[in-house]
């Protein structure tokens, strides 16, 4: 089993030329190098977020499993916290501040990086907002567009900054940096909105998540905002038939794509983009952005 040592941590990585993406053979080992080539953009929108992983030890066509609570055998120097308020039962989640844990966190096939819209420190009090746009059948990513920048103009009104990243998947994601306000009250600000995206666009946003109604539509997701729920982290890897990313975006890529795959980003893709176009989440965490909900 090869060693590697990563800011002075011993790691022991296995199985790196595991193919966990069996569609293209994107290997373990490219799993690892992703997440180290992308880290400085990554790390800053993990630090202070228990992470859940989303594993995929035999690769994306097989068994996965979710996994909140710290995996047994983790190293002393992984940091762990008690997490409280969101469960029946007190969880002891991981918290990625460094390289040395992402790379093992990585060497579990923990391919999907996960968050709360929390950090520790005001643990069930968001200071961010979330929707998840998830189109249904016979809808796609570019009809989820049409939905985002109505959300975009419908938040402005509330002085609240929208940005904008791939799901990873199909979809679109949007986050904007609040106060820090209880979870529940951004749940409730979260579905109202959602519901007047529904009323201003019936044929195409959806509040509810019904089955029967998602045909042609946009769900959009608001339950993200609850204390317990977790999002896609910005430039996690995705389990899909490519090793696809949740990639952040302008709006004005977002508004000149004229077909959907123009909105898929692959890992082999990130290191160049990021360094042409640097971080396009920072400004989720830029302080002079961060605006109160309105009637928090």
């Amino acid at each position: 089993m090869p060693y590697t040592e990563v800011e002075g941590r011993r790691l022991a990585l296995s199985n790196l030329d595991k193919v966990l993406y069996p569609a293209t053979g994107f290997t373990k080992g490219e799993a690892l190098h992703y997440y180290v080539t992308v880290a400085e953009a990554l790390l800053p929108h993990l630090r202070g977020r228990p992470v859940s992983f989303l594993r995929y030890p035999d690769g994306v066509d097989s068994t996965a499993f979710f996994a909140k609570n710290v995996p047994p055998g983790a190293p002393d120097w992984v940091t762990v916290r008690e997490i409280t308020e969101v469960s029946s039962t007190p969880l002891h989640q991981v918290l990625i501040h460094d390289l040395a844990t992402l790379v093992w966190a990585a060497n579990l096939a923990g391919l999907e990086l996960h968050t709360p819209q929390w950090r520790v420190e005001h643990e069930a009090r968001a200071d961010r907002l979330v929707f998840d746009l998830d189109p249904g059948p016979g809808a796609g990513v570019l009809e989820c567009r049409t939905v985002a920048l109505w959300l975009r103009e419908r938040l402005a009104s509330d002085d609240i900054t929208v940005l904008p990243k791939t799901s990873g998947g199909k979809g679109l994601h949007l986050l904007a940096p609040i106060e820090v306000t209880a979870s529940s009250s951004v749940s409730a600000y979260a579905k109202r909105t959602a519901m007047e995206a529904e009323a201003a666009m019936p044929d195409l946003a959806l509040s509810k998540m019904a089955k029967a109604l998602r045909p042609g539509k946009v769900f959009v997701d608001h339950s993200q905002n609850a204390a317990a729920k977790t999002t896609a982290a910005p430039y996690t890897l995705r389990a899909k038939q490519r090793p696809s990313v949740s990639t952040p975006l302008t709006w004005e890529e977002l508004t000149a794509a004229r077909t959907e795959e123009e909105l898929v980003f692959l890992a082999d893709q990130l290191p160049l983009r990021l360094e042409t176009k640097g971080d396009l989440m920072a400004p989720l965490l830029d302080p002079g952005l961060v605006r109160p909900l309105p009637g928090s």
